[in-house]
């Protein structure tokens, strides 16, 4: 049975929730919301071992885990690597979503085999893995933002309202594009 790993990187806590640098949570929520009928996805469980909240389902022939690092987002390739390992995933089945700064909001975009652009959370996964050689869906989070405020505050900071309902289009039409990607 071929077995698919989305990994939606972010930071745990409710103060990290709606913030920008959570569209990878984000995703994940969505596509486990959206899809779990379908795919009769478990409910979401600890998994101390992999340093991860973890979903399962199925599609088809195919096995499909659903991913949460609870390592906080520039330390996320140890859970990425230890589920990889553990679920036995071959990398063009390792799928990892994170937020955008130079994507504008209201955009996404699949890259194979990218650099991390920045991306401190993509870097880590790129360093622990060892290659970059596995499918990024990246998710613009950028809204004309001011370039003097540092990234790192501006992705820590929280989603308008107006930001949380144009994401949600976002996470709708990459997770249909997704799917046809299995």
């Amino acid at each position: 049975m071929k077995t698919i790993l989305i990994v939606g990187l972010g930071n745990p806590g409710k103060e990290y929730q709606k913030t920008r640098h959570n569209a990878g949570f984000m995703f994940v929520d969505y596509f486990f919301e959206k899809y779990r009928d379908e795919f009769g996805f478990s409910p979401w469980s600890e998994n101390q071992k992999l340093q991860s909240l973890i979903s399962t389902g199925k599609s088809g022939g195919k096995k499909i885990y659903l991913l949460k690092p609870q390592t906080f987002m520039n330390l996320s390739g140890s859970a990425v690597s230890a589920a990889k390992k553990y679920f036995k995933i071959a990398l063009n089945d390792l799928i990892v979503v994170h937020d955008e700064i130079d994507l504008p909001l209201g955009t996404y975009r699949f890259s194979q085999s990218a650099s991390s652009a920045g991306h401190k959370g993509a870097q880590n996964t790129i360093d622990v893995l060892g290659t970059k050689n596995f499918t990024r869906l990246r998710i613009g989070v950028d809204n004309r933002r001011n370039k003097k405020i540092a990234t790192e505050k501006y992705v820590l900071g929280n989603l308008s309202r107006s930001e949380i309902h144009d994401l949600q289009k976002i996470l709708e039409n990459s997770a249909k594009e997704l799917i046809t990607k299995f």
